[in-house]
C-alpha cells in the first residue's frame, strides 16, 4: 500500500486527536515535535478533503492552551525543585543557561514572554511551567496563553494549508517543474526566516543579558 493510500485510511478524528495531544504534551513541558506534527497535519489537510483545517486548527489551539495551563499549574506547585529536576533529566532543553535566559526574559517582558514564547521552539516547551514557578498572576498568563495559542496554532494551520493548496495547483499545471519550484521557494523562505529569527533571538538574548549584568 502506498503512503498516500495509507494516510487516506486514517480517520480524520485520529489526526485531530494526535495533533492536540502532541502539542498539549509539548506545551506542558515535554520535549516533543509539536510544530512538525502540526505542519504535517495541515499539509495533509490541504490534500485530503476529509481533514477539516478549521477543526484541525481548533484542536491544535486547544491542545496548546490546555497544555500550557497544566504546565503552569505543575510549575506553580513544583517550584524551583521542578526546574532542577527537569535540568537533570533534559539538560539540552532545561539547562541552567536556558533557564536563566528564560527567567530574565520573563522578568523583563512578563506576559509577553508567554505570548511570543509560543513562536520559539525552546520557550514553547517550558513557558507554562516557568510562568508557574515564577508565580506570574494567572489572569495575565491566561490572556497571553490563549492569544498566543490561537494565533500560533491557527496561523500555522492556515498558512501551511494555503501553501499546500497552491503547491497542488502548481503540480497539476507544471508536473515535476512545479514541484521543483515549490521546493526551492519553500526551502529559500525557510532559510531566510530562520536567519532573521536567529538574529532577532540573539539580539534579544544579548539585550536581556546586558540588563541582567547591569543590575
Amino acid at each position: 500500500m502506498h503512503v498516500q493510500e495509507w494516510l487516506e485510511t486514517i480517520p480524520a478524528v485520529s489526526i485531530y486527536a494526535l495533533v492536540g495531544l502532541v502539542i498539549g504534551l509539548e506545551s506542558l513541558g515535554i520535549p516533543l515535535p509539536g510544530e512538525i506534527v502540526l505542519v504535517s497535519a495541515a499539509l495533509l489537510s490541504s490534500q485530503h478533503g476529509e481533514i477539516n483545517p478549521i477543526i484541525l486548527g481548533a484542536c491544535a489551539s486547544a491542545g496548546a492552551i490546555i497544555g500550557d495551563s497544566i504546565g503552569y499549574a505543575i510549575g506553580r506547585k513544583g517550584g524551583r525543585p521542578l526546574l532542577a529536576w527537569l535540568g537533570a533529566k533534559f539538560p539540552k532543553h532545561f539547562g541552567e543557561g536556558h533557564i536563566a535566559t528564560a527567567e530574565r526574559s520573563f522578568e523583563k517582558w512578563g506576559m509577553w514572554a508567554v505570548f511570543f514564547g509560543r513562536f520559539v521552539a525552546l520557550l514553547r516547551i517550558f513557558a507554562g511551567p516557568l510562568a508557574g514557578v515564577l508565580r506570574m498572576p494567572y489572569w495575565k498568563f491566561l490572556i497571553a496563553n490563549v492569544l498566543g495559542g490561537i494565533i500560533w496554532a491557527g496561523g500555522t494551520t492556515a498558512v501551511i494549508y494555503y501553501v499546500g493548496v497552491v503547491a497542488e495547483s502548481w503540480l497539476k499545471r507544471f508536473s515535476w517543474l512545479g514541484l521543483v519550484l515549490a521546493v526551492l521557494f519553500g526551502v529559500t523562505s525557510m532559510l531566510v526566516l530562520k536567519r532573521k529569527a536567529k538574529k532577532a533571538q540573539g539580539a534579544a538574548v544579548r539585550e536581556v543579558e546586558a540588563v541582567g549584568a547591569g543590575e
